[in-house]
């Protein structure tokens, strides 16, 4: 017998067979099962020697004027097509020559010996007519090898191409792969043939991703205008569906005035002229970028810097807090930051156009209120104390405005102020600013459009607004696509709250938005990549929370993203552009 004849007999008992096989047997009154493992090459083998002689071939396949007769069953058992072709009422179920169109004959030709073999040789020079191939004829197997021996293929001088190639081919986890390995490749992709020849819908959808890794920004406005000026009649039309993709805002000053203002195509078209005069804005008003966010003032997530949100002081039920730590959105974890030169609570924390921390006024364990000022160095992680305020102020309300930083109101230690002061930081100097009508501790204060709501820098004077819907105080104030938003605070009915308004400056109007997941009294607040972060605050007496809400504006929604190290009240909160190596150096994740 030869070794494809052997088999195996399988019982209730034990026993052995040779050459592959196996036998089991315990009583001769049980029934056996045999098997035999060489038994599917054997049928395969003998399909194919049938097909090659003719025999018992019940359909021809026709490919551009070459002919395949093959069996009805065995183009049915491996391709998903060629079954709900035979199996429908289709007129070629029952035709005996079939013409298959938007294929290769090559290509069917190995597909039809891989179905009679199990093998298939793929090379450069075949796979992607041979995917093509495949992926019309549904052979999941074979489609599959093809986008593997591309994965293992992909450089710079093809990653783009294999990109769209395997995306018009609905190759999910190859056109990933691929656009993840251009992303990353960027410099070298840009300089290539591929990339010159995209259309402006692709260019469009690299340029514009978060994880393009470019050391500056101004390298993809290099890649634009190579794209452009290979055909540049025919794209300078289109040339700012290009440019919007760009984050102007993040070059350099010299090199939007000089290079982005230069070409011919920036200075010929009104949209990206518009573009333009967004990041000239964006340059020239420092302070006033927190108004200015969209997907063109946003880092790109690979840069070497990353945005933090930077949580100081505060108290817990037992102790006033000189701990600062940082919370980086991203990644959801936690780092500690060189600690206050005291333990602070209900001071006022700001961050300026420029990134720059400043820390003012607040409360000591005992009681006593300081006149302090202080600002953060993040590259020596260091606490600097900068002029003094006029007098000391806890529980005061802080913005910078204009590149001022305006402490308002707050508390002396005897009396609530009326009184309002600002600091130069290019003098280091404080100087009075007309008072508020009316004094106020924990104040909600808001810079937008010019405006420290509701005080005008230019007539130094206070304007009474609308009232907002809920009375409170000790909520917290954000900024968000111009609108400003009150968060939580201490109702008028004695118990605090979780509910949220916004203000709209342009009409002069109030309106409520989604509620936080939980009650919150003197939570920190900050904005960041178009969303508020909320942390901390108290529910309740002596109830401290440790948790972490953002809001999201699109679909009005609050979610639960993080906790914090400690449960905390009367914290402060901003958010700091930080380079990733200093971050690095200062601790390791805590959470």
């Amino acid at each position: 017998m030869s070794r494809r004849d052997t088999g195996s007999l399988r019982g209730g008992g034990g026993g052995g067979g040779g050459d592959g096989s196996e036998s089991q047997v315990s009583s001769p009154s049980e029934d056996c099962k045999f098997v035999n493992s060489a038994h599917p090459e054997a049928v395969l083998l003998g399909l194919n020697e049938l097909r090659k002689n003719g025999h018992f071939c019940d359909v021809t396949l026709c490919v551009d004027g070459m002919t395949f007769p093959v069996h009805r069953s065995v183009l049915a058992s491996f391709s998903p097509y060629f079954r709900a072709m035979f199996l429908s009422n289709l007129a070629e179920s029952q035709q005996e020559h079939i013409t298959l169109s938007g294929v290769d004959a090559t290509m069917v030709s190995l597909l039809l010996d891989y179905a009679y073999t199990s093998t298939i040789m793929i090379t450069e020079n075949n796979v992607q007519a041979l995917l093509s191939a495949s992926n019309l004829l549904e052979v999941v197997a074979v489609r599959e090898a093809c986008c593997r021996f591309l994965e293992r293929h992909i450089d710079a001088t093809n990653c783009v191409g294999i990109h769209c190639f395997a995306e018009a081919h609905a190759c999910h986890d190859l056109t990933k792969k691929a656009k993840a390995y251009t992303l990353r490749n960027f410099p070298r992709v840009m300089g290539g043939e591929e990339w010159l020849n995209l259309p402006i819908e692709k260019v469009v959808e690299i340029i514009s991703a978060d994880e393009l890794e470019v050391d500056r920004e101004e390298h993809v406005f290099d890649a634009a205008t190579a794209w452009l000026h290979h055909a540049y009649s025919s794209r300078a039309p289109m040339f700012y569906k290009a440019l919007e993709c760009i984050r102007l805002a993040l070059v350099s000053p010299y090199f939007l005035v000089d290079v982005v203002e230069g070409e011919m195509a920036v200075r010929s078209s009104p949209e990206c002229r518009l573009i333009v005069e967004e990041a000239r804005l964006y340059h020239l008003l420092p302070d006033r970028r927190h108004q200015l966010t969209s997907p063109r003032t946003r880092h790109r997530r690979n840069t070497n810097t990353t945005t933090v949100i930077v949580a100081v002081g505060g108290e817990d039920n037992k102790l006033v807090l000189r701990s600062v730590e940082c919370f980086d959105p991203l990644a959801h974890c936690w780092r500690s930051l060189s600690c206050l030169p005291f333990a602070v609570s209900k001071h006022g924390l700001v961050v300026s156009g420029e990134n720059v921390l400043y820390l003012a006024g607040g409360e000591f364990p005992d009681g006593t209120v300081t006149r302090c000022l202080w600002r953060y160095d993040p590259v020596l992680d260091e606490w600097h104390d900068l002029a003094p305020m006029s007098k000391p102020r806890s529980e005061l309300g802080s913005a910078t405005l204009d590149g001022y930083v305006y402490a308002v109101g707050g508390w002396d230690g005897s009396n609530r102020l009326t009184d309002v002061e600002r600091y130069d930081p290019r003098i280091n100097a404080w100087s009075p600013v007309a008072s508020m009508k009316l004094a106020l501790t924990s104040p909600a204060i808001a810079a937008c459009q010019g405006k420290l709501y509701m005080y005008d820098p230019h007539t130094d004077s206070w304007e009474q607004l609308p009232p907002m819907i809920i009375p409170r105080s000790g909520s917290a104030s954000a900024v968000l696509h111009g609108l400003i938003y009150i968060i939580g605070g201490w109702h008028a009915s004695t118990e605090n709250t979780n509910k949220v308004e916004r203000f709209d400056p342009r009409n002069k109007t109030w309106e409520t938005v989604a509620s936080m997941c939980e009650r919150r009294y003197r939570p920190g607040v900050a904005v960041v990549d178009g969303k508020i972060y909320i942390l901390g605050g108290e529910d309740g007496w002596e109830h401290f929370h440790d948790t972490i809400e953002c809001y999201n504006p699109t679909p009005d929604t609050w979610t639960h993203v993080g906790e914090m190290l400690t449960g905390r009240s009367w914290l402060s909160c901003a958010p700091l552009r930080i380079k990733k190596e200093i971050l690095g150096d200062l601790a390791t994740p805590l959470s």
